[in-house]
């Protein structure tokens, strides 16, 4: 059988890249191959069709393994990853039956978001009564105000159950710059801060106490390059200044966690937290911190490369859900939670699906935690690390990435990423490229299943909206006299949101009939694209086969008591049905609408004609002019 496997290969000679692009050249017809087959990234660099394993050699990754310094492949040599579940505490008690029954769901950590006010050692043992520290990652997060004393009462408690501190794991998140990023307030005293609460943490070695929150960054709407260099830039803002105040560097290095986001750019995200372990590396290798013990994983210089392994936490995006056709989150959050495992994160969570419009329910949480379980007893995803290895395809993508974001990175530092903060070019440029992604979605070069895309238009969602939440860390502590700049607060889909809600409350649906006349081929393939048009506002279509004439259509759109009749048919049809169209409709209340860019358009306008929806029309501003017309 290998006999015949060897000749089958020498039956096919080797291909040159020049052979495969002069294919593709004359597969494209004179068609530009830079303009039709390679892919400008949002990242700032090109993805070009086809990659040849000429393409990664010399790379970082190409003799690495897992586990190995600079850890582009894993900090492990395994790829188990911890589910983890978020539970806001209002009551301790209920607290621990609910983390008590998820551990027999599956779940391995928890990340517990307790009240400022009710911070004592009675309730910290309330609340993980029957949970074993040295067997569950333990993670704790409250009002920054009260977070010094959270830490104290932690590790107070696990002291006390007289277990090898060694084997106790998890973090206590202290976010030096969560107000700034979320509320627009300084932090004056986040260095002072940091150093305390390393310095309390420090009994237990395996807990982090700085959280590096670059998924606040992906959910403000960055791009993977800006979420990655920011991250890389805070966590050196921080590691530098504990080093400089008398805080070892090896264990300086130790206590800090990276949280992420994980957006729906399902390649993207992959190779990002592959250049996020190998950019954080070089970064720690440069402070040189000596190894206090004796270990294998020592450079030849002596400096401690345990130290320089990324800890991640990966969150599955907040900015990427819609509020309607909710359980399309269920696809974004699989896609986006492949991509963490399949990056080799420490731990994640996967964020329930109904999340974007109420409290989720008991069955979204289950869900949320059986998406991991799949990834693992189904997909079998924790039995091999780094899969991605060797693919030209994302092998190339990790180092594009890795250079813009250290690109990014290198200017941040220029500043330093407090000032850049103060200043408010983070916060600039992350909420431009919201900006940019909020255009995109309305013009529909970015889509949203179910929100500017195949909606599900006869769904409701204002009676299932609960209360938005308030912005900020919920807290309510401390006023700001001369604010400074916060991230974008919206989810992608806010705007589409807001469209169909006014629909809703408008009481009555708009009603939009398709009048499909003539060539058969454009009257249909029109008549699907004005139903999802349309359709992103919640109105109410109504489609057809087909008329025979212009007055038989405008006759039965009438019956149907329709407030819009949208012409479908071909371009060299609109100069003599369009015109018949306008006629019967001048003296009534429906509006005309044309399917299309027609070369006659401006004769059209110019007849009275006055609108036209195509593949360049602004989605989202065009149907609120509709809504401010049909929703009086």
């Amino acid at each position: 059988m290998s006999n015949q496997r060897e000749k089958l290969f020498t039956d096919f000679p080797p291909v040159s890249t020049n052979e495969w692009m002069e294919v593709v050249t004359k597969d494209l017809k004179g068609a530009d191959f830079q303009k039709r087959l390679v892919w400008k990234t949002k990242e700032g660099f090109n993805v070009n069709p086809f990659y040849r394993a000429e393409d990664i050699e010399g790379f970082a990754s190409a003799e690495n393994l897992p586990g190995e310094f600079p850890y582009v492949r894993s900090t492990r040599k395994d790829n188990l990853w911890y589910v983890r579940h978020e539970i806001e505490v209002e009551d301790f008690t209920d607290a621990n039956k609910k983390a008590l029954t998820l551990l027999t769901k599956g779940v391995t950590s928890f990340g517990f978001q307790l009240p400022k006010n009710q911070l004592t050692a009675e309730n910290v043992a309330i609340l993980l009564n029957g949970i074993a520290p040295d067997k569950v990652e333990l993670n704790f997060r409250t009002c920054i105000s009260r977070t010094i004393d959270l830490a104290k009462l932690v590790v107070d408690y696990v002291k006390a159950q007289n277990l090898n501190p060694l084997e106790c794991f998890g973090s206590i998140e202290f976010d030096p710059f969560r107000k700034i990023l979320k509320k627009g307030m300084d932090e004056p005293k986040w260095i002072e801060k940091s150093v305390e609460i390393v310095n309390i943490t420090a009994p237990l070695p395996r807990y982090r106490s700085i959280s590096v929150t670059g998924n606040m960054i992906n959910d403000a709407g960055a791009y993977s390059y800006q979420e990655l260099g920011y991250a890389l830039s805070y966590g050196n803002q921080v590691l530098s200044a504990l080093i400089e105040n008398g805080v070892d560097p090896s264990t300086a290095a130790k206590k800090i966690k990276f949280e992420f986001g994980v957006g729906s750019n399902y390649f993207m995200e992959i190779a990002k937290f592959r250049a996020a372990r190998w950019l954080w590396a070089n970064i720690v290798g440069a402070y040189k911190a000596p190894c206090h013990h004796e270990c294998d994983n020592k450079a030849d210089d002596g400096t401690c490369r345990c130290a320089a392994k990324m800890n991640i936490h990966a969150t599955t995006s907040k900015f990427n859900q819609s509020l309607y056709d909710p359980y399309v989150n269920l696809l974004r959050t699989q896609t986006e939670a492949m991509s963490a495992a399949l990056g080799s994160v420490d731990s994640l969570t996967v964020r329930p699906f109904d999340e974007a419009f109420e409290t989720p329910t008991e069955f979204a949480e289950r869900i949320a935690v059986n998406q991991q379980l799949l990834l693992k007893e189904e997909a079998h995803l924790d039995k091999v690390t780094d899969p991605s290895a060797g693919s030209y395809y994302i092998e190339t993508l990790t180092s594009s990435l890795a250079q813009q974001a250290w690109n990014l990175f290198l200017e941040t530092e220029e500043t330093g990423f407090y000032n850049a903060l103060q200043s408010g070019t983070v916060q600039d440029a992350i909420n431009a490229s919201a900006d940019d992604r909020f255009n995109a979605l309305a013009n529909r070069r970015e889509i949203m299943l179910g929100t500017n895309q195949y909606p599900n238009f006869n769904e409701g969602m204002l009676s299932k909206l609960e209360n938005e939440e308030a912005h900020g860390c919920g807290c309510g502590c401390g006023t700001s006299q001369s604010p400074l700049k916060s991230l974008n607060k919206n989810r992608l889909a806010n705007q589409f949101n807001e469209l169909r809600l006014n629909t809703e409350k408008g009481g009555k649906r708009p009603k939009v009939f398709m009048l499909t006349i003539g060539n058969l081929n454009m009257r249909l393939a029109r008549s699907q694209f004005s139903s999802n048009f349309f359709g992103t506002a919640g109105y109410e279509l109504i489609d057809n086969l087909g008329f025979n004439s212009v007055e038989e259509g405008v006759k039965a759109a009438r019956e149907k008591g329709a407030d819009v009749l949208v012409l479908c048919s071909s371009d060299d049809e609109y100069p003599v049905f369009a015109p018949e169209a306008y006629n019967m409709l001048k003296n009534g209340n429906e509006i005309l609408v044309v399917a299309g860019a027609p070369a006659c358009m401006d004769d059209l306008k110019a007849q009275g004609i006055e609108y036209f929806i195509n593949v360049r029309s602004n989605v989202l501003e065009t149907l609120k002019s509709f809504n401010e017309k049909l929703l009086k």
